[in-house]
């Protein structure tokens, strides 16, 4: 039987994906989640639960050893940008001094596979601007989440050259959409997710899509960002576990499809899949926000493999519509 994976924040919105992603996959897994932003009901019903912080040494040391983990996926992290602007102390008490205390406990158990959720926010907005972002952009996070992400990434790049410890660092551009099955989806009040947010819109739970800016140097003015469907990005997380279970050396990698969309163009793909009017109310721009922030891929399929089977607009935002549309029910 293949060894058990610890899902941290996997009562999540990506989290609760990847812990399904596994468990097809005939992976026994067990989340960890202190259900501060997550849901108790989106843990799949055969993971093992664990209720906790991961910043409590002591309950992960005793995770590690009673379940046999040998490969850890570690997503628990507060995740809004212009959150961890108001209040970046959270942010790095939790992105940061959680994640050290998992990272120091996790290696002296002698775990020797960890993938770790980090995020584009990492680089130079500058660069960002320029068109494609590779794995060796300038790095220079705007935010303290974008910071405190980046931290824990030359954290565990320094563990894994002191300890057996190896690594994928998986930088994710903008994922969303819903588990093609319905079993997990992105259930947070007030999410702050564009594609999650204009289909609560749709749905009528919010009266508009506020749009942060439609001044900037693009297409139509508004944001540009490289939408990844989640589930293609849980297959992501399996691929770095088999390339680190079968000797592969430590890896940064892009997530994302290679190319991006606009604020008003999520618009009118909603607005094509719901076939309703999708009222917009124009605001100016967000403190932290960048213009554009579309990945180069191509390092993550030509070393892990992976190909994406859901890279469409279209298909991830009418996901994302059946996903609000199981909830009212």
């Amino acid at each position: 039987m293949a060894a058990t994976v610890l899902v941290t924040g996997g009562a999540g919105y990506i989290g609760s994906h990847v812990a399904w992603a596994c468990l097809d996959a005939g992976r026994p897994v067990v989340v960890v989640d202190d259900l501060s932003t997550g849901f108790r009901d989106l843990v799949p019903p055969h993971a093992t639960f664990v209720e906790g912080s991961v910043g409590d040494r002591d309950l992960v040391r005793a995770t590690l050893a009673r379940h046999g983990v040998g490969a850890a996926i570690h997503m628990a992290a507060k995740t809004v940008v212009p959150d961890s602007l108001v209040d970046p102390i959270s942010y790095y008490h939790t992105n940061l001094g959680e994640s050290l205390a998992f990272i120091e406990t996790v290696a002296a158990a002698g775990v020797q596979a960890m993938v770790f959720s980090s995020t584009a926010a990492v680089y130079d907005p500058a660069a960002a601007d320029a068109g494609p972002l590779s794995e060796d952009s300038p790095i220079a996070p705007l935010s303290p989440y974008g910071r405190s992400k980046r931290m824990v990434e030359q954290i565990i790049a320094d563990v894994s050259v002191a300890t057996a410890l190896r690594h994928v660092i998986l930088r994710y551009f903008n994922v969303a959409g819903a588990d093609p099955q319905m079993r997990t989806g992105q259930s947070t009040a007030n999410a702050t997710h564009l594609i999650k947010v204009a289909c609560e819109v749709a749905a009528g739970v919010r009266p508009a899509l506020e749009v942060f800016g439609d001044d900037y140097p693009t297409a139509d003015g508004s944001c540009v960002r490289d939408f990844i469907h989640v589930t293609d990005l849980a297959q992501a997380h399996l691929a770095a576990l088999n390339h680190l279970e079968t000797g592969g050396e430590s890896l940064t990698l892009n997530c994302g499809y290679g190319r991006g969309a606009s604020v008003l163009e999520v618009a009118a793909a909603v607005v094509r899949a719901s076939n309703r009017a999708l009222p917009l109310k124009r605001g100016p721009r967000r403190p932290g926000d960048l213009m554009s922030a579309i990945s180069d891929p191509s390092r993550l399929r030509d070393r892990l493999g992976w190909r994406p089977a859901h890279d469409s607009l279209d298909e991830i935002v009418a996901s994302a519509l059946r996903w609000e549309a199981s909830r009212a029910r």
